[in-house]
C-alpha cells in the first residue's frame, strides 16, 4: 500500500517525519517537497499541480492520498481528476472553493515576514505570493461527486479558519467522516502527531480491508 504525505504551504517533507514515525507502519510511504518539484518552474498553482500530478503517476497505483491545507487542495484536485487512481483520501484542513479574502489577509502577512523564513521552506516571498495569487479562483465544488473513495476529513479543534470548510466538505462527500483534533491547531501534523497518527493508522486499517 502506496500512502503520500503533502505538506501545507508554510511547511516542508520534514513536517510529516513525526506522525510517519508514530504510525510505524512498514508499507511505503512518501512525503515529497512540493517546492523541489517544481523547482526550475514559476510557482503557481498551475505549475504545483502539474508537477504534482506528474509526481504521482510515477509510483505504484492505487494510492491513499494524506493532504494538510495546500496539501489537502492538491489531494482533493487529483482525485477528482483521477478518481480510480486513489484508494483512499485524508484532507486535513481543507478547503474545496478557495475563501478570497483569507488568502487576502495571509498575502499581507507575508509581506511583514522577512525573506530568510521563505527560503529555509525552499522557495521565496515573491514566489509564495505568487503562488497563493495564483488560488483565489479555486472552486472544486461541482467536481466533489466525483469521489467516491473512503475519505477522512481531519481538522485542529483550534483551526477556526478551516473549521466550517471541513464540515462542509465531509457532509458533501458520499464515504467521508469527519475527526475534529482536540487541542491542535491548523498545522495538526506538526501540533499532534501522535494523535494524528493514530487516526491515520485506523483509517487506513479499515480502508484495507473495505
Amino acid at each position: 500500500m502506496t500512502s503520500i504525505f503533502v505538506h501545507g504551504l508554510g511547511q516542508n517533507s520534514s513536517s510529516w517525519e513525526e506522525t510517519i514515525t508514530f504510525m510505524g507502519e512498514s508499507n511505503q510511504m512518501y512525503h515529497p517537497d512540493l517546492f523541489d518539484l517544481v523547482k526550475g518552474q514559476e510557482l503557481t498553482y498551475k505549475n504545483l499541480y502539474a508537477a504534482f500530478s506528474e509526481y504521482i503517476e510515477k509510483l505504484l497505483e492505487p494510492v491513499n492520498l494524506v493532504g494538510l491545507s495546500l496539501g489537502a487542495i492538491l489531494a482533493l484536485n487529483y482525485t477528482i481528476d483521477h478518481p480510480e487512481k486513489v484508494q483512499s483520501l485524508v484532507l486535513i484542513a481543507p478547503q474545496y472553493k478557495m475563501p478570497k479574502l483569507l488568502l487576502k489577509v495571509q498575502n499581507i502577512v507575508f509581506r511583514f515576514i522577512p525573506k530568510s523564513s521563505f527560503q529555509k521552506l525552499g522557495s521565496s516571498k515573491s514566489d509564495f505570493i505568487r503562488l497563493t495569487e495564483s488560488m483565489t479562483d479555486l472552486d472544486f465544488s461541482q467536481g466533489l461527486k466525483r469521489i467516491g473513495c473512503n475519505t477522512l476529513v481531519v481538522c485542529g479543534e483550534k483551526d477556526k479558519a478551516n473549521k466550517r470548510a471541513a464540515e462542509q466538505l465531509a457532509a458533501q462527500l458520499p464515504n467521508a467522516d469527519i475527526s475534529i483534533v482536540k487541542g491542535a491547531g491548523h498545522e495538526v501534523n506538526t501540533d499532534a502527531p501522535e494523535k494524528l497518527a493514530s487516526l491515520l493508522t485506523i483509517f487506513l486499517k479499515e480502508t484495507v480491508k473495505g
